[in-house]
């Protein structure tokens, strides 16, 4: 089987037919899904999501960087309320964001280092954004690394100097429709990569992959990036599923125990 390590299938873009979506994606051989946080207004949604397919889709904690205002603590208090009393598979989303807007920088970092203390001490995976901030986000890592922290670099697009960088802290890397845009030059970062910190993602309904690039993205699609990244490094395809998907397992084992 297929897992889809990051998808916002909880999101108005899926309110008409988020049922054929499941569905579509069960057809696909797609059968676990994560679903990142995005804000406070988010989690609602997203416990109903995960509710009606509790076999399928597993809801995970955190506030998105382009969510994080000025009162971004207290927001992070409510939502270590929600960690405390609910059952959720990683810390996130969380990050740095420097592509839409730089005004709350400081506070981004601020939150994402006590988000990074979130995932050490309910012993999580942190889920990260890092939209013009890879290097950034690296360096933060970096300073955290420990044997009590891991995760995964979500929608991966980096250098092979960055993605050594992130395999030498401990950390995965979420590969998704970005893989199979002709200009995202990434084979041979994917040919370097080590395939035991690989992980198939969507970040639906954003970013679907060729031949669906600008519609809406879902979970189903995850084959397609499957598909692409076993051309570029010469295997079958269920060379990839069988090895990203024990990936999956590995790193949101800690939730289940």
């Amino acid at each position: 089987m297929y897992i889809d390590t990051h998808a916002h299938l909880y999101l108005e873009q899926f309110d008409e037919d988020i049922d054929v979506v499941i569905n579509s994606a069960i057809n696909a051989n797609v059968l676990k899904i994560y679903l990142p946080n995005i804000d406070l207004e988010s989690i609602n949604n997203m416990h109903v999501l995960a509710k009606n397919y509790p076999d399928n889709c597993f809801p995970m904690m955190g506030l998105h960087p382009c969510s994080v205002k000025d009162d971004f603590e207290s927001t992070l208090d409510i939502m270590k309320e929600y960690l405390d009393q609910g059952v959720y598979y990683g810390i996130g989303e969380t990050g740095v964001d420097l592509y839409w807007d730089v005004t709350f920088k400081k506070e981004q970092v601020a939150a994402f280092e006590r988000q990074i203390e979130w995932a050490k001490n309910y012993k999580l995976p942190i889920i990260i954004h890092s939209r013009e901030s890879l290097d950034l986000t690296i360096e933060i890592i970096e300073k955290h690394k420990g044997d009590d922290l891991t995760g995964i670099f979500h929608c991966f697009n980096g250098t092979i100097d960055q993605c050594r960088r992130i395999v030498e802290t401990n950390f995965m890397m979420g590969l998704g429709g970005v893989t199979t845009f002709k200009k995202a030059n990434l084979d041979e970062v994917i040919q370097y990569m080590p395939m035991d910190t690989m992980l198939l993602e969507t970040d639906a309904p954003y970013l679907a992959p060729t031949p669906f690039r600008g519609k809406r993205n879902e979970s189903c699609y995850i084959p397609l990036v499957a598909k692409k990244i076993a051309e570029v490094r010469n295997v079958e395809i269920s060379k990839i599923m069988n090895v990203t998907t024990a990936n999956a397992n590995r790193i949101f084992s800690k939730a289940d125990n």
